[in-house]
Parts: C-alpha cells; structure tokens; sequence
C-alpha cells in the first residue's frame, strides 16, 4: 500500500552549495544520522568530488531523481553537477561558484517540475557568486525569480524550535532602515507570514507579534516616531482584515520564555534585530525559510565557514533540522491540498 508520507514518495532535493564550503560536509554528515534524526529521503545536487574530498562514505549517483528513495539507505544519492574545477576545502574558486550556481539552478528546477517534495539549498560564498556574475542578494532572491514570485512579496524566516523570526528588511545598512520602512512593506510581510504559517506549518489561525524600531518601541514618540508613524497604522489596519497581530513591543522583552509562548512568529524591523534571538537560542539548529513560494525552500541558517571546511569537525545540525523542517512542510501543503 503506497505511504501517505509524501517525503517517503517523493525525495527532497539539497544543492551542495559551495564545494569548498561545509555544505558537502554537513550534508554527508546528515545522510550518516538519516535514521537517528527520523529525516525523509533526501538527494544531493552537486559535484561528487566535493563529498568524496571530505567524506568517505558511499554515494550513490543518479541520473533519475525517482531512484533516490529506493537508494536513500544504500547510500547518498547525488545528482552530478559537472564541474567544480580544483576542490579545496576551504579554498574558494570562480569554478566552485559556478558549481554551486549550476547546482542551485537544478535543484530548483527539479522541485519546480515535481520531482522533489521540497527543496533544501547549502551554503554559498556571495561574495564568489558576485564575482561570477551574480546580480541577487542572495538565494532567497534568486529562487523567487526562478518560481515566478516578486521578491517583494517573499518573506525570509528564521525558524528554530521555540522561536521563528522574520525580518523586515534585510541586508540593509542600519542607518538606512528607517528611510525604508512603511506601513505598505510592514503589511506585505505580514501577510506573507501569516498565510505561510498557515499553509506551511498547519497552524489554523496565526499569531504575529511586531517589534518596535527604538528603545522601549519609542516610548509614544519620545525616542523615535517609527512606531507611530508606519508600526501601528499597520497593525490597525492588518486587524481590521482579520490578521491577529501585537505590537510594537519592546525588542528588549518579546524574547523570553513567556513573552515567545504568546506568538508564533515575530516581525522585526532589521536584520539583527531577527537574527541575534534566534540564534541565540538556536545556534545549531536554526533554519531559513522562505514563506511566499510555490514550493517549500528551506537552508541551514549559516554560511560557508570556510575557515573550518575539511576539518571534520563541522556541525550538521543545522542542515538536519532544515531536511527535518522541509519535509514537514511538504507533508503540511500535501495535506491541505
């Protein structure tokens, strides 16, 4: 009788990301706790050579993404991206780059055409990327093109297991924040989120909170008019169309215990703002996800750390929780239809 786990009918799909990275590593890493962590059937896109310059266990090549379920326990299913020229971990390259571009690009497309439940992207250098010809921010951009969405109208999500955060803006100098907020872009976010808890995370009706800009969410406008000039016209005007959502609240007290058991994701105004909580708490089992997209994308929430690629000594859990999150979602859409 078939299962009614789609992640068990159909493979999730991990770009390697850069060669020289960690991503070989901590992808290799995963597949070898594959049954103590429970993680659906996954393949790898990329250059074999990457996994095998710094792991050595099996590999099992494929030239159709149907067979990696059935080889899923024989050994790691890869999809060979041709080619990463002269593998070094830790040593970066322009071939390594376009390897993990190429191997970005296919992943996508076989998720986009239905050959993989989700899709799972490893670590890239943008600084390599840029170097080659790469016009995105970053992956998050790139995979909106490629699926047809405006960036404008994704949302990254930072997810660990007791906090999920989204920032506003992203990879912005800080001093240019406040020149780019409004209450339209506060809005678009939280639509954003709140329809992909709902549809990614099975949660009926979504709690949001929102972070003020200044100290104290600007104490009425003594420290700042952020919060009265684009916060909570918001957040009136997302309550007025049903979106159950609070704020401004103070940065410095929305993060412990009990202020995160009253919401289930929040809205933060700037980059660090969302990212110091949660990996804080969650260092090495933080997952970006991007809400917005026709397919599930998710990543480990960390970077090439090419200072310690090719050592062994490289953390997967990160990459574990972001096989673990992808597969959950997908169940999540397969059940709601």
């Amino acid at each position: 009788m078939p299962s009614s786990n789609i992640a068990d009918r159909l493979p999730l799909a991990l770009a390697l990301g850069d060669p020289a990275g960690v991503g070989p590593e901590v992808s290799a890493k995963a597949w070898e706790a594959r049954h103590t962590h429970r993680l659906p059937p996954f393949f790898v896109v990329g250059d074999a050579r990457s996994i095998a310059a710094v792991w050595n266990g099996p590999i099992v090549r494929l030239d159709d993404p149907a067979r990696a379920v059935e080889a899923f326990d024989h050994g790691l299913p890869l999809i060979q991206v041709e080619d990463a020229g002269t593998i070094v971990a830790g040593e970066p390259n322009p071939a390594g780059a376009r390897c993990s571009l190429d191997s970005l690009e296919l992943a996508v497309g076989l998720t986009r055409g239905g050959a993989a439940a989700a899709l799972v992207t490893g670590p890239v250098s943008k600084a390599q990327l840029y170097g080659i010809g790469f016009v995105h921010p970053g992956q998050t951009e790139f995979v909106a093109e490629r699926c047809g969405v405006s960036r404008e109208n994704v949302v990254m999500m930072l997810a660990g297991p007791t906090l999920r955060t989204v920032p506003i803006t992203t990879h912005v100098p800080l001093k240019d924040v406040s020149g780019l907020i409004s209450i339209e872009l506060i809005m678009s976010k939280a639509r954003t989120t709140e329809r992909g808890l709902s549809r990614d995370f099975g949660i009926s009706r979504p709690r949001l909170a929102i972070a003020g800009f200044n100290p104290h969410a600007g104490e009425s406008g003594a420290l700042g008019r952020e919060e009265i000039d684009f916060v909570i016209p918001a957040i009136e005007r997302l309550r007025e169309e049903g979106i159950e959502i609070e704020g401004p609240l103070a940065a410095d007290t929305m993060f412990h215990p009990r202020a995160r058991a009253e919401y289930d994701a929040a809205l933060c105004l700037y980059h660090d703002q969302a990212l110091i909580p949660i990996k804080t708490l969650h260092f090495d089992e933080g997952v970006n996800m991007t809400l917005g997209l026709p397919i599930v994308r998710t990543s480990p929430d960390h970077g090439t750390a090419f200072n310690i690629a090719g050592r062994n000594c490289a953390n997967p859990g990160a990459t574990i929780a972001a096989i673990q999150l992808a597969g959950q979602c997908a169940e999540h859409r397969a059940r709601a239809g």
